[in-house]
Order: structure tokens, then sequence, then C-alpha cells
């Protein structure tokens, strides 16, 4: 089943509402079973199960964050999707915890069996806390 660009519009509308809500099982309810995730720092997951489970403790240790769809390019023949984002949220990096941060990315998103198959994150290295632009280094060992 393909989705038409207005179908793939409304999910990933709907998708942005859900993670604005905390909510994570409406979050996961649109990705296939099969689904391939992989983090903007390279981890992977595959499976929706597998995902949810990654995901939980996240979700569950983190409130007050906040994604703004900044562009959505949509390929309806490929049943692709290039959905650029900004991430608010108070900062867990050292030295700025809670203070407001800002994050840019890009997520890019394949649909199959009319559900995301697909989710692969990239971020900018530098962020904003408090109007200030950090540039992230390696972890410290």
């Amino acid at each position: 089943m393909k989705l038409s660009r207005d179908e793939i519009v409304k999910t990933m509308t709907d998708w942005e509402i859900k993670w604005n809500d905390h909510d994570i099982d409406g979050v996961i309810k649109p990705f296939h079973d099969n689904v391939l995730f992989e983090h903007w720092h390279g981890a992977r997951v595959s499976g929706k199960k597998a995902l949810y489970d990654a995901w939980a403790p996240w979700f569950a240790a983190h409130g007050g964050f906040r994604f703004t769809t900044e562009d959505l390019f949509v390929d309806e023949t490929a049943q692709k999707v290039l959905y650029r984002w900004t991430f608010e949220w108070p900062s867990l990096e050292k030295g700025c915890e809670g203070r407001p941060e800002k994050r840019r990315g890009v997520d890019v998103i394949r649909f199959q069996d009319g559900k995301i198959i697909e989710k692969l994150t990239y971020s900018k290295t530098t962020l904003e806390i408090d109007g200030q632009r950090i540039r992230l280094g390696p972890p410290s060992r």
C-alpha cells in the first residue's frame, strides 16, 4: 500500500503532535514492525518493539521537549520524506543543565506498506543554549 502525498504529510503532522504530547504509543504507532532506526550518534535499533523498548526510558525520564517542523520534503513516488526539524528542551549538557537548548537536524524517512520502515536521523554538532552557539565535542573519557 502506497500513501498519497497528503497521507504522508498528515502522518508526519500527526506524528509530530504525538512527539510534542510526549505520547510514546502515538509516536511508535506509524512505524512498520520491521523498522530500522539510526540515531544521530550512530546507534541502530531494528524492529518496532525494540524501538519502543529503546525509547520508553527516554520518554519516562525527559519532559519539556518539543519538535518544530522547519521543512518537509515528500517524494510520493519513492515514499520518502526529508523532515527538517528544531528540537527544544531543557539542556542536559554539562554546565548548562536545565537551560533552554535548541538542536537542529534532519530525518530521512522511508515508508513501506503505509508505515515508516526506516528513520535515519542526522543532527548538527552545534546547538544553542540560552541563545549561545555551543559546539558539541567528543564525549569525555
